[in-house]
Parts: C-alpha cells; structure tokens; sequence
C-alpha cells in the first residue's frame, strides 16, 4: 500500500476496532494493577463508535472522517482515555483538512498532530509514562523516514518499531499522571496501560498498511 485513502479508511478503522475488542482483558488486567480497571472496556466503546461513525459516513474529505471519528469516541468514552484518544484523531484529522489521500509524509503529518492532541489534552510529556511514550517516538520515526524520502510502507513499519520500543522504555518510568501516582516507585517496572494503547494504535496502522 503506497498510500491510504478515503475508501481505506473503514477497513481500518475495523482493524483497530478488532484489536481493541481482542485486547480487551489484556488492557483491564493492565490498568486494574494501578488503575480503575476500565481501560479494556473504553476503548472497545471508543472504537466501535468510532468504526460505525466512518462506516455511515457520506464525508468525502479524509481529514473530516478522522476528526468525526474522534469526536464519535469522545461522546461514547467519556473517561481520561477515551477523551485523548479522540482528541487525539480530532486533531489529526483537522491536520489533514482538504487530503484526499495518505502516503508517507501526509501520514507523519497525521501521527505528529494526532500526538500533539493528545499531550495538549491531557497536559503531558515524553517521560512521564503515558501514551505519549508510546506515540512520540512512533511520531518521530514516520517523520524522519518520511523526510528521508521513505514510502509509507516503511514510514509505518518504523513508527511501530519506535512504538514498541517506546512501551518498553515507559516500563522502567516513574508514573507521573493519573492514578498510578499514588504508587510512587511502585510504579517503576511496571506496564503502562496507556503506553500499550498507543503502541497498539500505531501497531495496528502498520499491519493495515503492510496487508494492502
């Protein structure tokens, strides 16, 4: 797949529908270890909603699916994680307003803005154990790739391989949001829930990218 288009996006928004329902118990044994527990059951809410909103959707401009399909996930997962994720696809869309199609720069363009959405919601930076630990290093990787005249193909594949070596750091961090704070060390070593998501986000894009 050289580049994602309007008819792709379905598809993929099913895929990512598929791995969080999979994932469900996984991301509850996850985030019950510091957590409310609920992680599994939001993001399967978030994105079947989101999966339905673009399956009915007549909108033509990608960027407005990839926004409405945030704003579907806001209202059908109202908890700390829905919002930033769906924030995170409202601002990745607005950032591709007007693109009729992805290939590796646009996609960059998508995953930076998709990354900056959810830090400038949930007031969060690199290091401090979130899903942004997840996505920074998966949004730095597509841009350098990108820049250095990759195709998508590649541009995905090492924004997973950033993805997931970016959970992996986020293990060995200390919590510094929600409430795994409490835990204070008790925190280091462990998973972070909101890291996995955003490892299986971009996991995700990239195995849709590469199947096509």
């Amino acid at each position: 797949m050289d580049v994602i288009t309007r008819s792709d996006l379905p598809g993929l928004f099913q895929a990512w529908d598929a791995v969080m329902a999979e994932q469900k118990d996984a991301l509850i044994l996850l985030d019950g270890v510091m957590g409310d527990g609920d992680l599994g059951l939001t993001m399967v809410a978030a994105f079947a909603a989101a999966a339905a909103e673009v399956a009915g959707s007549a909108e033509a401009d990608l960027g407005m699916v990839l926004a409405k399909a945030g704003m579907a996930m806001a209202r059908a997962a109202p908890s700390t994680m829905g919002t930033l994720v769906g924030s995170g696809f409202m601002r990745g869309g607005k950032a591709l307003r007007g693109q009729a199609a992805l290939a590796a720069p646009e996609f960059a363009l998508f995953l930076g803005a998709f990354t900056e959405g959810v830090m400038d919601r949930g007031k969060a930076r690199p290091g401090e154990k979130t899903i942004i630990d997840a996505l920074h290093p998966a949004a730095l990787a597509a841009q350098a790739q990108a820049q250095g005249g990759a195709g998508l193909a590649r541009t995905a594949a090492a924004a997973a391989e950033a993805a997931e070596a970016g959970l992996q750091a986020a293990t060995g961090m200390l919590a510094q949001h929600g409430r795994a704070v409490y835990y204070q060390e008790k925190s280091i070593g462990r998973q972070d829930p909101g890291a996995t998501v955003g490892c299986l986000l971009v996991k995700t894009l990239a195995e849709y990218v590469q199947s096509r």
